[in-house]
């Protein structure tokens, strides 16, 4: 109910932003414009940029061979996603990367990691190729957490963070966390306060990466974006879904240029440059500010920090070549790892009991509360986990089959539970029933 009506106050506002707007457009600035930077500092302080230049060369190396190996494998999918009631394919095509047992929830669909290199878990991939593609992006990861980390304390100590929580002492820590990175912790670090300690490193500590692909070209139609005239769009404006609160974003670009795909030649441009591909961001619901459009060349970074994800939108305007990008997130995981939903099927299965003699199951309590806590979990393993996965998840066994053990393991608590459902006072028959081979 919650999201249906934050769904609804949207749809009421992008409809009194463009009732408000008639046939105008909202300006919009560009590198190229005077005032670009003067905008960047007083409007969009927390969008951090890092040019191609201050990326290492070997990373660089590594994580454009592991887009090219995935599209490759055919290991980039379009999702199936629910709007405003509505399902729609993805113009972009996607993989999930990340921490063993995760997923990620956007627009109604659950997507499941592809686990990267872990220790304590034993992934087997199906090839080395896309070991060495999991081993490069999680190499990335670690790189753009550190960058996260000191673009945080840059802020800190400009003192641009509005949050009244920030103190001297997190400005502290993110300096150790930074170093920690190359060299070993020093006793001296114990001095810093454990609740900054786990705010910085909450805030930063990237669990999964979304990695996206695109060609415009082999795209039919491409919509418009509305608010600014800004062009193409390859992803409508929008707050990054279910994350920690706070938390930095952190994405490497990589669109695939060509001398085909060069930037126009013209000395001074109107807007955007058509060919290449942008962030777009603005404040969120408002007239008054202009919006931001920063172009995205072969690995370029970008990073969000603290609340720029809550208090602005972005956008992603496609120019003319194929592109791939790794977008680093915190997820809020509370209710999406295997550890979350392994323990809830527990939980449910305390009221289920067995005859030593006879072997048959009957029900513990027949109280109301009981009963509506188990059916409730039992939906939610249902309709969250096994047919999501079996919908869209199984597309990453062309990766892994890692998820396969763990999905059976919810199939036979899912039946367990429907056994429940059934029995009523006592339960003295075994059902063979699975979720996915029902309608």
């Amino acid at each position: 109910m919650k999201r249906r009506a934050g769904e609804r106050e949207k749809r009421m506002k992008k409809k009194k932003l463009l009732e408000e707007l008639g046939k105008d457009r909202l300006p919009y600035m560009t590198p190229v414009d005077a005032d670009f930077h003067q905008l960047w500092k007083s409007r969009y302080s927390k969008l951090i940029f890092r040019k191609s230049d201050t990326v290492p060369e070997e990373l660089h190396q590594m994580v454009q061979e592991a887009f090219l190996t995935l599209r490759e494998h055919d290991c980039f999918f379009q999702d199936l996603v629910r709007i405003k009631g509505k399902d729609f394919v993805t113009p972009v095509s996607r993989i999930l990367i990340g921490n063993p047992g995760y997923t990620y929830k956007y627009l109604n669909t659950r997507l499941f990691t592809v686990p990267w290199p872990t220790v304590g878990y034993d992934i087997k991939y199906c090839s080395p190729q896309i070991h060495d593609v999991c081993k490069a992006l999680i190499r990335l990861n670690d790189y753009l957490h550190i960058e996260a980390v000191k673009a945080l304390q840059n802020l800190v100590e400009t003192k641009e963070i509005n949050d009244t929580t920030v103190i001297d002492g997190e400005q502290n820590f993110a300096t150790s966390l930074a170093e920690k990175e190359s060299i070993s912790k020093d006793e001296s670090s114990c001095c810093v306060q454990a609740d900054n300690y786990i705010s910085l490193k909450n805030r930063t500590s990237y669990n999964m990466t979304l990695l996206n692909y695109m060609d415009p070209l082999q795209m039919l139609y491409l919509k418009q974006e509305p608010y600014f005239g800004m062009g193409d769009m390859a992803v409508s404006w929008h707050h990054d879904e279910n994350l920690v609160e706070r938390s930095t974003v952190a994405v490497y670009s990589y669109s695939c240029e060509g001398s085909a795909m060069a930037e126009s030649d013209e000395e001074i441009l109107k807007g955007r440059d058509p060919a290449v591909w942008h962030v777009g961001l603005k404040v969120a619901w408002d007239i008054e500010t202009p919006g931001l459009a920063m172009p995205l060349h072969q690995g370029d970074c970008y990073l969000m920090l603290d609340d720029l994800n809550m208090t602005h939108q972005h956008c992603v305007l496609a120019g003319f070549s194929p592109r791939f990008s790794s977008t680093h997130r915190v997820a809020d995981c509370s209710r999406g790892t295997l550890e979350y939903i392994f323990g809830q099927c527990e939980l449910a299965l305390q009221n289920l009991q067995t005859d030593l003699d006879s072997m048959a199951l009957s029900l513990k309590s027949l109280e109301t509360a009981v009963i509506k806590q188990v059916e409730e979990i039992h939906n939610e393993v249902e309709f969250e986990w096994l047919r999501q996965f079996w919908f869209q998840g199984k597309r990453y066994l062309k990766c892994t089959d890692w998820w396969l053990k763990p999905i059976a393991k919810l199939e036979e608590f899912w039946r367990k539970m429907e056994i429940m459902g059934r029995g009523k006072n006592t339960c003295t028959m075994v059902i063979h029933l699975s979720p996915r081979k029902q309608g």
